[in-house]
């Protein structure tokens, strides 16, 4: 049995579900498209027993981050430890006033999957209107408050959020394993 989870960052999806996030909001800064796709990627594990972004979230004073899409971000904008990557990005979105931004393409959205688009949908739908403070607090659920600040969060704890159980957790680790075992397969 698998002991840790084995999710892989999806950059087409991640960056696509970015896009489509940012075209639906009023208020696109980092923070704002970071909880929204904390909370998809959360309620979508816990449906479907898989992340929509493969992305890993560190628990950041201000809420949970997704590590992988942060660097992105921060590439983009100029600054960070992958800034030589901020052209091959600049192509999706640019980033303006530090941490505001903007789509220079629209979404693919055969990258994203009718249940991806629903969970998405569900957390613009539940949290794009909320302020900065209150989508802060919002997401210093669980699994924000059982990690260590600037330490990556445990999936199992993000499962536990939202009311799975270990059966559950156990299963979706396996399911998760299987996947990555079937990929490496195909290299």
């Amino acid at each position: 049995m698998a002991t840790e989870f084995q999710i892989k960052f999806n950059e087409d999806k991640a960056i696509n579900a970015v896009l489509y996030i940012v075209g639906k909001l009023r208020r696109k800064d980092f923070h704002k498209i970071f909880k929204i796709l904390y909370f998809s990627d959360r309620e979508h594990l816990n449906e479907f027993g898989r992340s929509i972004t493969g992305d890993k979230y560190i628990a950041m004073p201000d809420g949970p981050v997704p590590t992988n899409l942060y660097d992105i971000f921060k590439a983009v904008r100029g600054d960070g430890y992958f800034k030589e990557n901020g052209k091959k990005f600049a192509k999706y979105f640019s980033v303006v006033d530090w941490d505001i931004v903007n789509s220079n393409k629209e979404p693919d959205l055969r990258k994203l999957s009718k249940t991806d688009l629903k969970h998405i949908d569900k957390s613009l739908e539940l949290y794009g209107e909320m302020s900065w403070d209150e989508i802060r607090e919002k997401s210093h659920d669980y699994a924000w408050r059982n990690t260590p600040t600037n330490k990556e969060i445990n999936f199992e704890d993000i499962i536990r959020e939202v009311g799975g159980d270990d059966d559950y957790i156990n299963y979706v680790k396996e399911q998760n394993f299987l996947i990555s075992l079937v990929n490496n397969d195909d290299k």
